[in-house]
C-alpha cells in the first residue's frame, strides 16, 4: 500500500488534527484523531495514495462519502467530514467506536450461541435495511466491518468506500472483491451487487455467529469464492448442534445462490429474523464486548474498507492429536515421505498457476469491459418488469411517480439515462413511473379550505369555489367543506377542475313561507318544500283540481316565520 506519510501531528483542514496510527488496511490508514473545533475524539481514516491520485476513484469516493453521511441510525458509524489532505491525499472523519470488532469476538469465544448471534444480527441488519432504504449498498458485510462498543453497542461501518472503489476501476482485488468468505456469488460471477448482495453476506456472518467459522474455509482463496457461486450454503445445524430449525431455515433463505430467492433488503431479513426469535421466544441478551489482553487493547474505528488485511481465509481450527500429548507417532518410510512432499509441492505449484490466472483474467475482464453495463429500454414496461432488467444489468435504480393522462398505472413513462448509454456496474438510473390520471382523493367532512385546495394541487387537479355550492349542514360548521364534486375516487384528466361543496351551518329552526301565489301548483309545491315545508292542496272552483293548476291563495301568507315540517295549504284555480 502508498499510505501517504507524515500525518501523524498534522492539522487536516484547519480543523482535525491527526494523532497515532491505529490500523492499517488495505486501501487506507486509519489515526486516531481530535476535531479541534467540536473537541471531540474522532476516527480519521487517510486513503491509500495510489487510489487517490486516480480521478475516478476521487469522484466515487467524495460521492459515497456524501451518501454515507446521509444515514442517520445509531447501528451505523456517522460519517462526519471529507476532504483533502496534504499531497493530494483523501481523507474521512468518522465516529471513534471505544471497543472491538465482532471478529475479535469471535476468535476469542467462537460461537457465539442463538440469543447472542440475535442480539448481534438485529442491529446489524437495521443498520444495513437504514441503508437499502436510502438506496445504497455496503459490499462487504463481515465481521471485521461489526464494530462492538465498550457498552455493547452494535455498529457497522465502511457504508460506500468499497463501492468506490469497484465503480472507479481500482484494481487492488481486495477493493474490488470485498472479503471472499462473506462474498455473494454474483460479486464473484460479475461484481455485480445490490442489496441483495448484503443480505447473502449477513446471512454467512449469522451463520459464522452461530458455527464459530464461515461455511468455506480453503488454503487457497479462489477455492472459497468458486464453493460461494457452486455450492449452497449447508445448514449451521449440521456444525453447531443448539441451532434449532427455523433458524437453518432463516439462514438457508438468506444465502440462495439466486439472488431473487433471498429477502428483497436487510428490512426484509430483520423482520424474518424477529419473526423466528420471537416463535422460539429466544431471550434478549446484551452483547458483551471482546476481552482482549492490556497490551493487545486498541480503540478501534469506524474505519476498516476490507479489514486489516484485506481479502483473507479463515484459518482452519486445529485437530487434536489422536496419539495424545506425550505420544510419539511412527515415522513413515523415508522414501514414502519424500513422495508425499514431492506432490505437495506439485499441488502447490499448480494452486499457485491457477490462481494466478484466475486473478489476471478476473482483473483483465473487470478493467476492460467487465466493469461497463448498457442502459436497457424500459419505457412502456411495467414497474417491476423494468426494476428487474435494470438489476439484472448491474444498476441501482431510484423510481419517482408522476400523473399521466394516456399511459397505465405502473407503467414507466420515462427513463434517463437514455436506452443504450454506457454505463459503469452499479451506477445510478432514474424512473418515472406513470400513477395514472389524478384521482379525486378523500376529504373529511369539516376539512379546513385551504388545505383541501392544496391536497387536490398535490394531485394535479384545480381547486375551484363557487358561491352557488353551498348546502346547510348540521354538522360541519359554515366555511368548511362538505364534499367535493366530482365526489372522491373520481378519475379525471390531468388539471381538471374540481369544485368545493362549502357547508352553510346549520339550518335555521324557523323559514320564512316564501310567496307562491301566482305560480303553477307543481312550481309552488316545489319552491314550498325546498323551504323545508309540506304541502297540501284544495280548491273551491269548478274544475280546480285539474293538473297543474294556478295558485290563487296560500295559507299561512308569505313572510310568517314558521318551523321546518309546517304544512302549508294551497287554494288552486
Amino acid at each position: 500500500m502508498n499510505a501517504p506519510t507524515g500525518f501523524a501531528g498534522a492539522l487536516l483542514d484547519a480543523r482535525y488534527r491527526v494523532g497515532g496510527v491505529i490500523a492499517k488496511g488495505g486501501m487506507s490508514t486509519v489515526y486516531h484523531g481530535v476535531d479541534t473545533r467540536l473537541d471531540r475524539p474522532v476516527a480519521i481514516k487517510v486513503m491509500d495514495g495510489g487510489m487517490a491520485a486516480d480521478p475516478a476513484f476521487r469522484t466515487r469516493f467524495e460521492r459515497e462519502a456524501r451518501l454515507a453521511a446521509r444515514i442517520d441510525h445509531p447501528a451505523v458509524v456517522d460519517v462526519h467530514d471529507q476532504g483533502d489532505g496534504p499531497d493530494g491525499a483523501l481523507f474521512l472523519v468518522m465516529e471513534l467506536v471505544q471497543g472491538g470488532t465482532l471478529r475479535d469476538v469471535l476468535r476469542v469465544r467462537g460461537a457465539v450461541g442463538v440469543p447472542t448471534a440475535f442480539a448481534v444480527m438485529e442491529p446489524v441488519l437495521a443498520g444495513l435495511a437504514e441503508a437499502h432504504r436510502l438506496g445504497m449498498v455496503h459490499r462487504d458485510v463481515k465481521p471485521e466491518n461489526v464494530l462492538i462498543s465498550e457498552n455493547g453497542e452494535v455498529k457497522v461501518a465502511d457504508f460506500g468506500l468499497v463501492t468506490a472503489a469497484a465503480q472507479s476501476g481500482a484494481s487492488h482485488a481486495g477493493m474490488i472483491m470485498g472479503t471472499l468468505a462473506y462474498l455473494s456469488p454474483e460479486q464473484v460471477a460479475s461484481g455485480a451487487a445490490d442489496a441483495r448482495s448484503d443480505v447473502y453476506s449477513a446471512g454467512i456472518v449469522l451463520y459464522e455467529l452461530l458455527t464459530g467459522s464461515p461455511p468455506y474455509v480453503a488454503d487457497v482463496p479462489i477455492t472459497v469464492a468458486l464453493r460461494h457461486v457452486n455450492e449452497d450454503v449447508p445448514a449451521p445445524s449440521q456444525v453447531a448442534g443448539d441451532v434449532p430449525p427455523e433458524l437453518d431455515e432463516l439462514v438457508l433463505a438468506a444465502t440462495r445462490r439466486d439472488p431473487a430467492a433471498r429477502p428483497p433488503d436487510a428490512a426484509a431479513f430483520l423482520a424474518a429474523l424477529r419473526a423466528v426469535r420471537d416463535r422460539l421466544g429466544v431471550p434478549q441478551v446484551p452483547v458483551r464486548p471482546p476481552v482482549r489482553p492490556v497490551e493487545e487493547q486498541l480503540t478501534v474505528p469506524a474505519a476498516r474498507l476490507a479489514g486489516p488485511s484485506g481479502t483473507r481465509t479463515m484459518e482452519r481450527p486445529p485437530v487434536a492429536d489422536p496419539f495424545g500429548p506425550d505420544a510419539t507417532p511412527p515415522a513413515p518410510p523415508a522414501h514414502h515421505a519424500a513422495r508425499r512432499r514431492s506432490r505437495r509441492w506439485l499441488a502447490l505449484w499448480i494452486a499457485v498457476v491457477l490462481v494466478l490466472g484466475l486473478a489476471v483474467a478476473g482483473t483483465a475482464w473487470w478493467l476492460g469491459s467487465g466493469r461497463w453495463t448498457a442502459m436497457p429500454s424500459v419505457v412502456g414496461l411495467d414497474r417491476s418488469a423494468a426494476e428487474k432488467l435494470l438489476a439484472d444489468s448491474d444498476l441501482v435504480v431510484t423510481v419517482s411517480e408522476k400523473h399521466h393522462d394516456s399511459i397505465a398505472a405502473d407503467v414507466v413513462a420515462q427513463a434517463d439515462p437514455a436506452p443504450q448509454s454506457r454505463l459503469l456496474r452499479g451506477a445510478h438510473v432514474s424512473l418515472t413511473v406513470s400513477s395514472g390520471r389524478p384521482v379525486v382523493p378523500a376529504v373529511a367532512p369539516g376539512a379546513a379550505v385551504a388545505a383541501v385546495e392544496q391536497q387536490l394541487r398535490d394531485n394535479d387537479l384545480t381547486p375551484v369555489r363557487s358561491v352557488a355550492a353551498t348546502e346547510f349542514s348540521d354538522s360541519v360548521p359554515e366555511g368548511a367543506v362538505l364534499r367535493t364534486d366530482p365526489v372522491a375516487g373520481s378519475a379525471l384528466p390531468i388539471g381538471a377542475p374540481v369544485t368545493l361543496v362549502l357547508s352553510k351551518g346549520e339550518q335555521p329552526k324557523n323559514v320564512e313561507v316564501p310567496y307562491v301565489v301566482g305560480m303553477r301548483v307543481e312550481q309552488a309545491t316545489q319552491a314550498l318544500r325546498e323551504a323545508g315545508f309540506d304541502v297540501e292542496t284544495e280548491s273551491d272552483f269548478p274544475f280546480g283540481d285539474r293538473d297543474n293548476g294556478r295558485v290563487v291563495a296560500q295559507y299561512p301568507d308569505a313572510g310568517e316565520a314558521l318551523p321546518r315540517g309546517t304544512t302549508i295549504t294551497l287554494t288552486v284555480f
